[in-house]
């Protein structure tokens, strides 16, 4: 059985810089992921089929409109490929929570299935089906920390290595929070680029232009954030994404062991998640 991480995006900085006219935005963020993640799973099938499983399976439907199946269909219309697969997706991460979710899932599954059915991962088509399925996909399939711009699928690639498996908490109140309300808050202002140069200074230095509308919409948010900047040893806190999932990079994996006691020991119902940077 092949199998593949799906591994949590964390937006260093997010600036949103104009809405465009086909609904989606022009923006500027610094992704970065995280060791730990989902799980893809498959085993040959002559079928294309998903069972999901885990702690944050509850409600997802695995039918034909599942971002991974899509992916899967996609994939293999484009190719001309006849077999199926049977995927199995294990949900260790909480939904609708700005660390990639569906978008981490589909991009493993793409991963998973071009090893399956042998396919080039340098073919172009991979790219535009990956930008099809959604903004966030074509970081997720790579995975790796970049910077991207326009929709989220025009990337540059970063070599980070002050970044490579720095400590990070993931803490999410468990909360869903859907991407389209967030954005449809968003005051229109244009706040200013992102900065270049290394990607921790640029990130120090921005901002994260959905946290706002997030906050607006769960205020718990603002109060999570306030609460990881105020840890020790702490580099960077701030929202992922669209939220509701907030972050904290720290300087050592024995702060953060602090800092995760500390958000547990306040909010015990919260999901916590130690890990590092890839």
């Amino acid at each position: 059985m092949l199998r593949e991480t799906a591994w949590a995006k964390i937006n260093l900085a997010l600036h949103v810089r104009r809405r465009l006219a086909d609904g989606y935005h022009d923006i500027e963020s610094l992704f970065a992921f995280a060791r730990d993640g989902d799980a893809v799973s498959l085993a040959p099938s002559g079928d294309l089929t998903l069972a999901i499983e885990g702690p944050f399976a509850a409600g997802l439907d695995a039918g034909p409109d599942n971002l991974v199946l899509r992916a899967a269909e996609a994939l293999r219309g484009a190719f001309g490929i006849s077999d199926g697969a049977a995927l199995r997706l294990v949900k260790n991460l909480p939904v609708a929570a700005g660390i990639g979710g569906g978008s981490a899932d589909a991009a493993a599954a793409l991963r998973l299935l071009i090893r399956h059915w042998r396919i080039d991962p340098r073919d172009l088509r991979i790219a535009a089906i990956a930008s099809a399925l959604g903004a966030d996909v074509p970081a997720c399939l790579e995975s790796r920390t970049l910077r991207g711009e326009g929709r989220g699928d025009a990337m540059a690639m970063l070599d980070e290595p002050e970044l490579a498996e720095m400590p990070l908490l993931l803490v999410n109140p468990k909360i869903a929070l859907a991407t389209g309300p967030v954005f449809a808050g968003w005051d229109g202002v244009d706040r200013g680029p992102l900065d270049g140069g290394p990607a921790l200074a640029a990130a120090l230095a921005g901002r994260n232009d959905l946290e706002p509308p997030a906050a607006a919409l769960v205020p718990e948010i603002a109060t999570l954030v306030d609460a990881l900047q105020a840890l020790e040893g702490v580099r960077l806190a701030r929202m992922s994404g669209s939220g509701a999932t907030c972050f904290a990079l720290f300087s050592d994996a024995a702060a953060r062991a602090r800092g995760t006691c500390v958000i547990r020991m306040r909010w015990p119902s919260y999901w916590c998640l130690e890990t590092a940077l890839k």
